[in-house]
């Protein structure tokens, strides 16, 4: 899956499965643009890619924030000359049932998780338009196919990765560019690193597999829907939940 003189752009890259997923494509070959808030995770996971003789840089940016998503992608682009992969994966939960929910914390969820998406693919269609080649992957989750009491708002913007994934991969599928989602499962992330053991036994025992997946699992899923043999796949979610849920 060789991805050499590609440029991958992914966000919510200074920890989880995007640090998983920004490693795994430098590795397939791909020149990587490193987005999120914190700069210090970001340059060190640069240092790392670049310590094993890969090409990367950090952008420190909120991609719920237009601006900073414009000028962003516009300092990716000047700096490596294009922009071929767009992972979107920034992602945050406030967890709340809906009863008691605050409107902020809908917002926050909803902006970060499923606007940010809609910003970064705005910024890079042009170039992929121009150029004939793209991929776009949407990392959504399992919570977005079957809701979780609690997620109102995680759930929701999963579910929209979903719909704006089918809907850009019908609008540029035109032009050789594919827009596909991947649906992660229980995925041992710090994200997830909280949670009770007893919540994440059960969690187990609702996985066909038998365990938690890793962040390296979503990176392989990643990887190929970003490489030339994924060719022909689009609109599509790929799911990687261990057998959680089916059909």
């Amino acid at each position: 899956m060789s991805l050499s003189g590609r440029v991958a752009l992914v966000t919510g890259a200074s920890q989880g499965i995007g640090r998983t997923c920004a490693l795994r494509l430098a590795q397939e070959g791909a020149t990587v643009a490193a987005a999120a808030r914190n700069q210090e995770k970001l340059d060190q996971l640069v240092g790392e890619i670049l310590s094993a003789g890969g090409q990367a840089a950090s952008f420190a940016v909120d991609v719920a924030d237009q601006e900073q998503v414009r000028s962003a992608v516009k300092t990716a682009v000047a700096r490596f000359g294009k922009i071929d992969i767009l992972v979107n994966n920034a992602g945050i939960t406030r967890d709340q049932l809906v009863l008691r929910m605050k409107r902020t914390d809908w917002d926050a969820v909803v902006q970060t998780n499923l606007t940010s998406a809609y910003l970064c693919i705005q910024q890079v269609i042009p170039a992929m338009l121009k150029q004939r080649w793209g991929r776009i992957i949407n990392v959504t989750s399992v919570f977005g196919q079957m809701g979780q009491a609690g997620q109102a708002n995680y759930a929701a913007s999963k579910a929209g990765l979903i719909g704006l994934t089918m809907a850009i991969a019908r609008e540029v599928g035109s032009r050789n560019i594919t827009c596909n989602a991947v649906a992660p499962g229980f995925i041992e992330t710090a994200m997830t690193a909280g949670l009770s053991e007893e919540f994440k036994q059960n969690a187990v025992k609702q996985i066909p597999l038998g365990r938690v997946g890793t962040p390296e699992d979503v990176a392989s899923a990643v990887a190929f829907l970003a490489s030339d043999q994924a060719s022909y796949i689009t609109g599509h979610v790929l799911s990687v939940n261990g057998g959680m849920l089916m059909g």
